[in-house]
């Protein structure tokens, strides 16, 4: 359930409620009990706890590519290499 933030025109307060999204906007103040609470309109924040949201939906493409680095040293490894096929001179 999300929270709302209200503002009451009566005393001047500013209220947090945790409300479900299909219930009617509150209107008495929790503090001065008048019928005269406005809903602001306020930054959310969001939060995803768990594991398997970030391999699943955010996991960056590039980190399966082999780096610039990791190319010349595995070039430079292969040319190090001597053939396997030789020539065997009898």
């Amino acid at each position: 359930m999300p929270l709302y933030e209200y503002h009451c025109t009566h005393c001047d307060e500013n209220t947090e409620l945790l409300q479900k999204t299909s219930d009617e906007p509150a209107k008495t103040c929790p503090n001065c009990h008048q019928d005269n609470l406005v809903k602001q309109i306020s930054s959310t924040s969001f939060q995803l706890k768990g594991a398997g949201w970030y391999v699943t939906d955010f996991k960056n493409k590039k980190d399966n590519k082999p780096t610039q680095e990791n190319k010349t040293s595995s070039e430079k490894s292969e040319v190090s290499k001597p053939s396997e096929k030789t020539d065997k001179k009898d």
